[in-house]
């Protein structure tokens, strides 16, 4: 049963990789449907991950264009050497740090650091929650997952990098760590000891706010699937020990 198993999961795998290649043949190829089925597929989550790294809607929207430029300009030299989704995920993360950097050399100065209305902890919150949610859930989600979720994800901003980006990676993307390795272009040891670091860091955060929610301990959830390795799946974030 085990070796059918093994033998159904690697079939799925080859399956992938040749849709992958197909896709990618028509790509270089300059095939207009092949981008439009690009960007569909990979807009959002792109857009997504760029967000996270830059807190800011507009410049969130003009970066994700910008990778997807890259993206088109670069595909005739991209080698297969990893996924498709791993090379786009390693252009929009180089493009959203460039971008980071530069608004802290040039712009950074120019911003009041006041905020503009109420606390400044509760503002960046409920910008992040209009931005991330996903308008195909159900209507009767519950909205203290909601709620927990959004500060969860403003909490994620406060993570220094690179273990904010390490974070995202893993336990939102659900890259795996060698897939982070080749994003990041670090080594696997290095991708371990961020995402430690960086989880614990989220942790720490995350303890004054349980109490609020009816939690006595921060890996406490209300209906979360849990990784064996990873706090967060999909877009249910959950904050472990």
């Amino acid at each position: 049963m085990a070796g059918a198993t093994t033998l159904s999961d690697l079939a799925s795998v080859l399956d992938v990789r040749t849709a992958e290649a197909a896709i990618v043949a028509e790509l270089k190829a300059g095939s207009e449907d092949a981008f439009y089925w690009l960007i569909a597929h990979y807009n959002q989550p792109v857009y997504s991950l760029v967000y996270r790294i830059l807190d800011d809607p507009s410049d969130a929207a003009d970066t994700t264009q910008e990778v997807f430029i890259k993206v088109f300009r670069g595909i005739k030299n991209f080698n297969a050497d990893s996924s498709l989704k791993t090379w786009i995920y390693r252009i929009a993360v180089h493009e959203a740090s460039n971008h980071r950097r530069w608004w802290f050399r040039h712009k950074a100065q120019e911003t009041s650091i006041e905020p503009a209305s109420g606390s400044g902890d509760e503002q960046p919150c409920l910008a992040m929650k209009d931005t991330l949610v996903d308008e195909g859930k159900s209507p009767l989600q519950n909205v203290y997952d909601e709620e927990l979720r959004a500060r969860v994800e403003c909490e994620l901003q406060a993570l220094i990098e690179p273990y904010r980006t390490t974070v995202i990676l893993r336990d939102i993307e659900e890259l795996s760590y060698e897939q982070i390795a080749e994003v990041l272009n670090v080594s696997l040891g290095t991708v371990k000891s961020r995402l430690v670091r960086g989880r614990d860091a989220l942790r720490k955060r995350m303890e004054r706010h349980m109490q609020a929610f009816g939690m006595d301990h921060p890996g406490v959830g209300r209906n979360r699937k849990r990784r064996k390795d990873g706090p967060v799946a999909g877009q249910k974030v959950e904050v472990m020990p």
